[in-house]
């Protein structure tokens, strides 16, 4: 496997036509984080068993080409993005996130 990289939006431009921020691997997600950050330590804990299955990219609010980041999820990190689309944030929630990963592998089989 690949080492888990931050990166910044403008390193990433491109990867997503709308939002960018956490990826997954068929399927991206995007955590937009900060360091230290014990929540976002938390939530990839929680989706550690799902690793396999998609690409977890970080984005770090805290830096400066990052800023309109910052000012939309500053009070709400982590946040979840997968594919492009707002998820989730604050904390992991388990079956909303296994539904639309199985929506998203569904529609790749099809």
């Amino acid at each position: 496997t690949s080492p888990r990289k931050t990166l910044s939006v403008r390193e990433r431009r491109g990867s997503f036509p709308a939002m960018r921020g956490i990826l997954w691997q068929t399927d991206r997600a995007i955590t937009f984080t900060t360091k230290p950050c014990p929540l976002c330590d938390d939530a990839k804990e929680v989706l550690e068993p799902y690793k396999r299955r998609f690409i977890l990219q970080e984005v770090d609010i805290t830096l400066p080409e990052n800023s309109a980041w910052y000012d939309k999820y500053k009070y709400d990190i982590p946040v979840f993005h997968l594919n492009g689309k707002f998820l989730m944030k604050h904390r992991v929630d388990i079956q909303k996130f296994e539904d639309q990963l199985m929506k998203l592998e569904f529609i790749l089989k099809t």
